[in-house]
């Protein structure tokens, strides 16, 4: 059968040309201030405003072509978009003098719209043939295969996660290893309270601040060891979600999350001038590092502390590295020992009423189930997974401070369960890895590198705007129904896998 007809060139070539002008004089707007000022050092110490025009225009000329090429594909030229895309790739490796990170991003802008160039001249439209998937159906569809195969998947990464202090045994790349974890950690421990639960929680980094404060206390005033403050962080943190739980039973929304905002900045004040008991802004310093289970120190000498070290018990040589690898191994061994309660907890009848809670609070109150209750569960378990990350932090960092519990933390693990999608498992680590992996990853690229993050989560947040992996089918379904990532006929509700 015959093609579908496509408008003329005429037609095209003036709505193509406006719409790339307008993208690229926004471009002129954002980049002119944050790409084209830098201050440089002046006489008598005075810094300098200089303009680097050329990065500018690189990147105006950039979005220009980048946006013609996919509006000529959209518009039915994949022709033109594709060449238009082996201009820009050639251009910035052949044209001389582009600084590194311009090259890269010349390179990656015009493989993207080369790729969906291609595919769209694979792929022609016909009357016969469906419309093809939208980007929002095609994830929709990855997030529903996700979870279908979460066992496989999670059973891979654990894997690689075993491994992976082999494969690359050197010190960076555990310690951000260690770093990641940490963070999946924490978002797997507020996924509870925001992606189950559905309650918006901009404080949470409260419950890390107390579970952190709680070991170095502890460790200063009682000489605790690690393993016996690893618990007491967790159900004082527990108890402190517990407190908070009781003011907030009758709040929705946005105040919801003022008040859990306002309680993380109580914690963050407190700590700070409560200078006689946590050390204010001062903090407290050497915090004891853990031992091997309470049998060995990772120490250079033979003994320590009427314990011998690490390296002398296993008859090994000693390195630095085997007290890194310990707390990455330690911090894996948490994050493992959340991720599984989370999902045993989400097959429970409590799991079930923080669905029922986030989908729609009033049905959940006619159904008779006690929304005070179960918000005060959330918080609870949740809270408790925050202190054992923050008594691990503690440990690991081996000084605490008020700075290190600002704002800002909570933001980041928000982010990390908003842009995985909410209530996903597999989300929190793909979107962990991105956020705190992807700007270490390119620190070569120094001011750059928070520029194409933030400019990756923009566009992350726009053509995904429900996360990475969102894909809310309940976690148990009745008599067994068939739906898109549920139980298959025959198959009990208990035997979905959740993510």
């Amino acid at each position: 059968m015959a093609a579908v007809q496509r408008p003329s060139m005429d037609d095209v070539l003036p709505r193509v040309g406006r719409e790339a002008a307008l993208a690229g004089l926004v471009t002129l707007a954002l980049t002119a201030t944050m790409v084209g000022l830098h201050t440089v050092p002046g006489a008598q110490s005075r810094l300098t405003l200089e303009f680097r025009f050329g990065d500018v225009l690189m990147a105006v000329v950039l979005v220009f072509f980048g946006r013609m090429a996919l509006a000529f594909t959209r518009e039915g030229f994949p022709a033109y978009g594709l060449g238009i895309g082996v201009l820009i790739v050639a251009g910035s490796l052949l044209y001389p003098g582009l600084p590194t990170v311009v090259e890269i991003m010349g390179v990656g802008a015009g493989a993207i719209v080369g790729i969906n160039a291609v595919w769209r001249l694979a792929r022609p439209m016909r009357p016969d043939r469906p419309p093809p998937k939208t980007s929002a159906q095609l994830m929709d569809d990855v997030a529903a295969w996700v979870q279908r195969q979460s066992v496989v998947i999670g059973v891979v990464g654990v894997a690689f996660a075993i491994a992976l202090p082999f494969l690359f045994p050197d010190r960076s790349s555990i310690d951000l290893a260690t770093l990641v974890m940490t963070y999946i950690m924490l978002g797997w421990g507020l996924n509870i309270v925001v992606g189950l639960a559905g309650l918006l929680d901009l404080g949470y980094v409260a419950f890390y601040a107390v579970g952190a404060y709680s070991y170095g206390l502890l460790a200063q005033y009682f000489d605790f060891s690690f393993w016996l403050c690893l618990p007491l962080a967790g159900l004082l943190a527990a108890f402190a979600g517990l407190i908070l739980g009781f003011p907030v039973l009758r709040l929705r929304g946005d105040y919801f999350a003022i008040v859990t905002l306002g309680f993380g900045e109580i914690i963050r004040v407190v700590l700070q001038n409560w200078s006689s008991f946590t050390g204010g802004p001062d903090g407290i310093a050497s915090i004891p590092r853990p031992s091997f289970f309470g049998i060995a120190e990772f120490t250079s000498a033979p003994e320590a502390d009427g314990l011998p070290s690490f390296h002398t018990l296993f008859g090994l040589e000693f390195t630095p590295l085997h007290r890194l690898i310990f707390l990455y191994y330690l911090i894996l061994i948490l994050a493992l020992v959340v991720n599984a309660v989370s999902l045993r907890i989400r097959r429970l009848p409590l799991g079930r009423s923080w669905e029922a809670l986030r989908e729609d609070d009033v049905a959940c109150q006619s159904l008779g189930i006690n929304r005070r209750n179960i918000k005060l569960a959330a918080f609870t378990i949740s809270a408790m997974f925050g202190g054992f990350a923050g008594s691990f932090f503690a440990t690991r960092q081996g000084f605490i401070s008020p700075e290190s519990f600002t704002f800002i933390e909570s933001a980041i693990v928000l982010a990390i369960v908003v842009l995985g999608g909410m209530g996903s498992q597999t989300g929190v680590v793909l979107a962990a890895i991105l956020i705190i992996g992807m700007p270490e990853l390119f620190r070569e690229l120094e001011e750059y590198r928070m520029l194409i993050f933030g400019a990756a989560m923009v566009i992350i947040m726009v053509w995904r705007p429900r996360g990475l992996l969102a894909h809310r089918v309940p976690t148990v379904t009745l008599h067994g129904g068939r739906r898109k990532g549920g139980p298959s006929p025959g198959q009990r509700p208990e035997q979905v896998p959740a993510e």
